[in-house]
């Protein structure tokens, strides 16, 4: 009786993930299929590309191994001829709208500008933020105008507050200046 044993994985030896993610940049750029750092590095994260991280002074970095670049870009070549060249511009399309348009009766010209409708999404919700902050303005300068007329009324009621409490200290300071005076005439009434 044999017990069933999962096999090894084939792993590629250590010594073979030698270029770095500048150094696949170039073999891209050689191909002629330039690619940013960024793009390796989002290759090797979505494991397009074998790799391992390596730790350095300054962090982490992907060593890559030739085999797979080869083999990406062949992929490249094989499934994406015409959309990853810059230099070459999109095919045109051969019919015209007036045939498109008889071809098939739900086709109908555009109702609206050229425009993306990411674009035009973007735009309505940047306009809309506007209208959003113009009106928090509006309601704060509101705020500011009530809370200054508060700050002018409070003054005001201080300001009589310090007239009457100068008008009581006037009339007391004379019963107050001769204290013998009004305990003499609290005697006599006791």
């Amino acid at each position: 009786m044999t017990h069933d044993q999962s096999r090894p994985v084939a792993t590629t030896p250590e010594t073979e993930f030698t270029l770095t993610v500048d150094e696949a940049v170039e073999r891209y750029v050689r191909a002629g299929h330039p690619r940013t750092p960024r793009s390796v590095q989002r290759y090797c994260e979505q494991n397009d590309l074998d790799c391992r991280r390596a730790e350095t002074a300054f962090g982490q970095k992907y060593l890559i191994t030739s085999a797979s670049i080869d083999r990406h870009i062949a992929y490249i070549d094989e499934v994406r001829p015409v959309a990853t060249r810059r230099d070459q511009s999109r095919q045109v399309a051969t019919t015209s709208e007036a045939e498109v348009s008889t071809e098939s009766g739900r086709h109908s010209a555009p109702t609206s500008r050229d425009v993306s409708r990411r674009v035009a999404e973007d735009n309505q919700q940047f306009t809309q933020r506007i209208e959003e902050k113009d009106d928090e303005i509006r309601f704060l300068r509101s705020e500011i105008s009530v809370k200054n007329d508060q700050i002018k009324d409070l003054t005001e009621r201080a300001r009589e507050t310090n007239v009457l409490i100068a008008g009581l200290q006037k009339m007391l300071t004379p019963l107050l200046g001769r204290p013998g005076k009004i305990t003499h005439d609290l005697d006599k009434r006791g």
